[in-house]
Formats: structure tokens, sequence, C-alpha cells
């Protein structure tokens, strides 16, 4: 019987059930995006990541799918494929380049640490939909605008008592974006949240990409081009960055959960 590989990673912490949940499958060849898709759909955790080997050593073509869309980019899944390429799959070298809808990403390992290299996605000025300012119960100090929604408010404490209405929420639909809540942190530079009305998965745990419009900001408001973060979910999870002009740095460990197989046929 046919079958695909899978693990289960949790992304950006050092401990098991912290961090963001990830299935990687690795492939010889790409299926169909329908079977993708019902794959991420029964495997129902935040992101399932597909690789496919280029042909060059070290390259690979990388998708990724919530349970109910194919996203653009996405951070914890993208770590997780690196450290299983590197601690499972015998990738000894220091570096990994994954080609995806946003372009060739980089990873390299840096001591114990994986660091990934996104596109930088500074958020501009916008106006809030009456959706959101009303759905999450108090009223950012700014808001921007790339691909998520970024509301800045006064403290941490705001950010880790936020209550979002999610009756409320899901009246809009901003996929593939959500909702980023952040503020100056207390032991951090910056703490933040990530919502995504209409998901099946409110809350994401701890979500990468936000952080290539969270670390433009912040490096700005900040004065400083290196920063550690944290993302303020239940189960939380550390990143380090890195504000590179048109790139960012992402890094964060990862610890390996379940090894198995699914079958297909």
């Amino acid at each position: 019987m046919p079958h695909i590989p899978i693990y289960q990673v949790d992304a950006f912490t050092d401990e098991l059930f912290k961090g963001n949940p990830a299935a990687v499958c690795p492939l010889e060849a790409w299926l169909p995006t329908e079977v993708l898709q019902l794959i991420a759909a029964e495997n129902f955790l935040p992101e399932t990541a597909f690789f496919v080997p280029t042909g060059q050593p070290g390259h690979y073509e990388l998708r990724w799918f919530t349970p109910e869309i194919e996203m653009d980019l996405c951070g914890h899944a993208t770590l997780a494929c690196a450290h299983i390429l590197m601690n499972h799959l015998g990738w000894d070298m220091h570096q990994i380049s994954f080609h995806t809808q946003s372009g060739v990403l980089m990873v390299h390992k840096q001591n114990e640490r994986l660091v990934l290299q996104f596109p930088a996605r500074p958020a501009t000025a916008a106006t809030l939909p009456p959706e959101i300012a009303k759905g999450m119960g108090v009223y950012p100090m700014e808001v921007l605008k790339a691909r998520d929604y970024l509301l800045i408010y006064h403290d941490e404490e705001i950010i880790r008592n936020l209550r979002p209405d999610r009756s409320i929420l899901d009246q809009i639909n901003l996929d593939p974006g959500g909702i980023i809540a952040t503020a100056k942190g207390k032991t951090v530079d910056f703490v933040s949240r990530f919502f995504t009305p209409q998901a099946s998965i409110f809350e994401d745990p701890v979500t990468g990409s936000a952080h290539c419009s969270l670390i433009p900001f912040w490096s700005q408001q900040l004065g400083k081009k290196t920063m550690t973060a944290l993302q303020l979910s239940a189960r939380t999870g550390k990143l380090y960055c890195e504000d590179a002009g048109d790139k960012v740095t992402i890094g964060g460990t990862c610890r390996t959960y379940m090894e198995g197989n699914i079958f297909v046929a």
C-alpha cells in the first residue's frame, strides 16, 4: 500500500507541547493539490508542509497548507522542514533552500538554532474594519496592514489578556491573512498574538510569517536591528529576530514529537 512519511514537529520552542505544531511530509513528486489539502485537513494542525527535491542538492520545492487553504508563506512549518531534513533525513550541510510561492527561502543552522531568511513585509497605515474593532474588544493605538492587520497596543498585559469575540471576527474573511496584536515586551523586545477569523484554528500558537511585518515595525520603533520576541499564545514561542532591510531573519529551535506514515490508497 502506498505511503507517505510524516513527522510532527513543535517549532519555535525547545520544549515538547510548546511552540507551534506542524506536520512535515517529504514527497518524491507532487501529489494533486486536492490530495495535499485533504491530508492537511485530516492532520488538523495549524500547518502541514510538503516538500519535493528539485534535483539540486539542498534545494526543495515547498508548499504549506492549513486545514482549509494553501498558504503563501509560513515560518514555523519551514523551520520544521529544515529540522526534519537536518535531524532525520541525513542532510549534513548547514543551509537549505526552499523554493516557494514567496520566492527562495533560505534556512541555515547556527549552533542549535535554525534561522529563516524571509522577505520583509513592512506594514503601512490602514483603517480598521469595524468587525475587527468590535471583535478585538480593545481599540489599538495604531493600525497598519501588510498581508495581515497589525494592531499596536500600549503594553504587554493588554496582549496577554486579549479575549477576542470570535463570533464577531468571523464576520470578516482575511484569507490568507490574519490579525496581529503586538506591544513592547517586558523581558523581550516585543510580544504578539495572531488570530485568523473563519479558520478552524482561531489563534495560531507561533506565527513566523507575521514577523515579516513585526520585525520592520519594531526595529524602527526601538532603533535596533537584533531583537527577541515572544508570541503569547497558550503554547507560547520564542523567536530571535533581525531586520536585514528587504529581508528579515527569524531564528528558533524545534522538537520532534512524532514519526510515522500516511496511507493514501
